[in-house]
């Protein structure tokens, strides 16, 4: 057991729970505890609202260009400190150092820099009602807060924590349990850099302390990563108080090859929409609809591509590009998928066994990438989100029935299509259900553009200008330039 034991971060500074109670938090690469942390109690819990209150009237007080240079200086300290807080986001989720420091922290510096910049600029409008005339402010909310996954946990905080502070809201956050640290880490950031005590506050612990902050009268809004399930009860608990939610859930996104595509990229964006972070992204496109022409040329590249160029092993090695699944349990989930797939009847056609592995890391839960071909709509591996590095391909001849088989899922959350025709390109991205869209791309997602899900996939957006509507509420003000006429 470790003797390291980190405490919930409470305006300004770390705080002891008063019950004592702990939870361990576990290397998915070795099997090992790497520490412990406290789980906010009561106690802590209505510290953070109370600080988070008081926080809000200093933060929300200030000018937005100096909430904005404040933030930069916070964007400064994590670029500076990229190496330290993605081997933390290595220990905490499994995947390789060479995906954490080149996305996890970047991406996240990105986002809340451009917030920073962006925030200055809200404005309200102006109406002329002839004598008369009113306007609309845009205001902060008031304390929001943010409830992340453990697959990006530094990325979701640095997400959520941007457009909140930025537009002058306090925020209270809790990561996943599985991935606790680095929002300890960038909420000591955020105090070097200056964000006033109470601003981002830090609380630990699993669904009880979700379900306590979903449901406290003070909290004016939620915004939550994670899966439908839990999705739905945050919202359900969140409707008690009339907050306003945030959603950003799972999806079974469709990948669609047509028989003109450059084949290569049309690889690449299939490996990296299954096998980045082992699989474990919202986003992945695990359904790959492969024109039957090209079906054979395809398999052959991508089993290729595999086989000379994943390699699984020792994430903090930088030459590791596949990494090991969060959990014991959620690596039995996986292979209960593989098991139903290859008893429903599909091929499989790699991942059947794993490389061998250093020492250290024997014990951590490490599975290859897996691939199936023949697959069916209606098999279990092509109808639910698995989150793991199990791609399943799907043949398809013609673009009408492509379009509809690819929107048959409650799930509208993200869609690639590769193919070499300008028109259909577009023709068919426009009629797929799914709220994040790429064309000869896969995965990328710039701070610059709105994300979020159609369907069961979510409501609302993160990142993008449309966001700062999603943390600012209108405020219309009617100014009388003349005696007012009444009855009475």
């Amino acid at each position: 057991m470790s003797h390291l034991c980190y405490k919930n971060y409470v305006n300004g500074r770390f705080m002891a729970n008063t019950t004592g109670e702990t939870f361990s938090v576990v290397n998915p690469a070795t099997g090992k505890e790497i520490y412990q942390m406290e789980t906010a109690d009561n106690t802590v819990l209505a510290a953070a609202v109370k600080s988070a209150r008081q926080g809000f009237k200093v933060w929300s007080a200030m000018d937005a260009v100096q909430r904005s240079r404040i933030l930069m200086a916070a964007v400064v300290l994590l670029r500076e400190r990229n190496h330290e807080l993605a081997c933390i986001e290595v220990r905490d989720t499994g995947k390789p150092l060479q995906e954490a420091a080149a996305v996890d922290v970047v991406s996240g510096a990105d986002v809340i820099e451009f917030f920073a910049g962006a925030a200055p600029g809200i404005e309200g409008s102006q109406q002329d009602l002839g004598r008369d005339f009113y306007y609309t402010r845009r205001e902060p909310l008031g304390v929001c807060a943010g409830i992340g996954a453990w697959n990006y946990p530094l990325q979701i905080a640095c997400w959520k924590s941007g457009p909140a502070l930025a537009c002058g809201n306090s925020m209270i956050f809790k990561p996943s349990e599985e991935t606790p640290l680095g929002a300890l880490k960038l909420a000591q950031i955020f105090t070097e850099a200056g964000v006033p005590d109470g601003v981002f506050n830090v609380v630990q612990g699993a669904a009880r302390v979700g379900q306590w902050l979903t449901g406290h009268p003070g909290i004016e809004k939620i915004s939550f990563t994670g899966e439908v399930g839990t999705g739905k009860k945050v919202m359900a608990r969140a409707a008690s108080t009339l907050k306003d939610v945030t959603m950003e859930l799972g999806g079974k996104s469709p990948l669609i090859i047509f028989e003109d595509a450059d084949l290569d990229q049309a690889v690449s964006a299939a490996m990296l929409g299954n096998f980045y972070t082992q699989g474990e992204v919202c986003t992945n496109g695990t359904r790959v609809f492969v024109h039957e022409q090209v079906k054979i040329a395809f398999l052959e590249k991508l089993l290729g591509r595999i086989q000379a160029n994943i390699k699984m092993g020792d994430p903090m090695d930088p030459e590791t590009n596949f990494g090991a699944l969060i959990s014991e349990a959620h690596k039995v989930k996986v292979l209960s998928y593989i098991e139903s797939a290859r008893t429903e009847g599909a091929i499989q056609l790699c991942g059947q066994t794993c490389p061998d592995l250093p020492l250290e890391n024997q014990g951590g839960f490490f599975l290859p990438p897996t691939v199936f071909t023949d697959c069916t709509d209606g098999m279990t591996l092509v109808k639910e989100e698995i989150f793991g590095p199990v791609m399943a391909v799907l043949d398809f001849n013609d673009e009408v029935s492509v379009i509809q088989r690819a929107n048959n899922t409650p799930f509208g959350l993200a869609a690639g299509v590769f193919t070499n025709d300008i028109q259909r390109a577009h023709r068919v991205i426009h009629q797929l259900a799914a709220g994040i869209c790429w064309i000869n791309a896969y995965g990328n997602s710039p701070a610059q553009m709105p994300v979020g899900g159609y369907k069961n996939s979510g409501i609302g957006r993160e990142n993008g200008l449309e966001t700062l509507r999603h943390y600012t509420q209108v405020k219309s003000v009617y100014m009388g330039m003349g005696p007012l006429e009444s009855p009475f």
